[in-house]
């Protein structure tokens, strides 16, 4: 009953009419039986708005009981911050919630943890803010018993970079969105599978944009690829999405803020006349 007024709010439906629907849900109602039997405590509601009430709901418990979990756990690490309580506030799907949640989320051994355990999390910050610096020279300090070479210190300052990065919110939304709206469906048949698999011979090297493959195409290639007939891939291009990671991370063109002269000369706006690149 405490989501009613939300629910009613999120749908543009009268309140008392949500919280009666919502009231003969617990009783056990069923959709048809409150379209038909209960509309004099509905406002005549039809199925479809029924419905919309019993998703939006669940939803919003849904939400509220994720959020108030993962609010739980990041204060009892002490990890949380205003600036993490108001992203976490300004959630309003539970993607968002995860994407959030994920850099302080039990898992098991990472590279990057062996990393931080090796001390090198404060090189990889270093690296990060990319400031006027020589990461081979800055990492010569960072050598102890487990990290014997510049470059193994280098390698896992670059997995702590790269854990920060994957569980970065802004590039998980952006890589989501990417997948959406620019992904490709690619199917390749498998070696020596063409004779078994001849009714996907439609598929055996077929490509279409996510948004616009009908659903009867994709379940097929789906089936091929259940069936062990084809090799399915699903991606945007590499290089925009590459170009999306860099947006977000790549700030300066040393030796710090990339990681070849090509990144660097591609992402960076050209210098003034005159001027060298920063």
């Amino acid at each position: 009953m405490n989501f009613a007024p939300s629910v009613a709010a999120k749908l543009n439906l009268n309140t008392n009419d949500v919280t009666a629907v919502l009231e003969l849900f617990a009783e056990g109602a069923t959709i048809p039986f409150i379209a038909r039997y209960r509309k004099d405590k509905t406002g005549a509601l039809d199925e479809v708005q029924i419905q919309q009430i019993q998703d939006e709901s669940k939803f919003q418990q849904e939400f509220s009981e994720r959020k108030a979990f993962i609010e739980k756990t990041i204060t009892e690490q002490g990890k949380m911050t205003e600036q993490l309580q108001a992203k976490i506030n300004d959630a309003t799907t539970i993607a968002e919630l995860e994407d959030l949640y994920l850099p302080y989320k039990p898992k098991r051994k990472t590279k990057a943890q062996t990393a931080r355990e090796n001390g090198l999390e404060p090189l990889a910050l270093l690296i990060l803010q990319q400031g006027n610096i020589h990461p081979l020279t800055e990492a010569a300090a960072y050598l102890n018993e487990n990290v014997l070479t510049v470059e193994a210190a280098l390698q896992g300052a670059r997995d702590i970079i790269s854990e920060m990065v994957n569980e970065d919110a802004q590039v998980r939304a952006g890589m989501r969105r990417m997948f959406e709206d620019k992904a490709t469906v690619q199917a390749k048949v498998l070696a020596d599978k063409e004779a078994e698999g001849i009714k996907y011979k439609d598929y055996f090297d077929f490509s279409e944009p996510i948004s616009k493959i009908p659903s009867h195409r994709l379940l097929a290639v789906m089936r091929g690829f259940m069936e062990g007939v084809l090799r399915l891939a699903i991606a945007p291009e590499e290089e925009e999405a590459l170009a999306l990671i860099e947006d977000i991370f790549v700030k300066s063109g040393n030796e710090a803020g990339c990681a070849g002269e090509e990144s660097c000369e591609r992402r960076l706006p050209p210098p003034a006349a005159g001027e060298p690149r920063k």
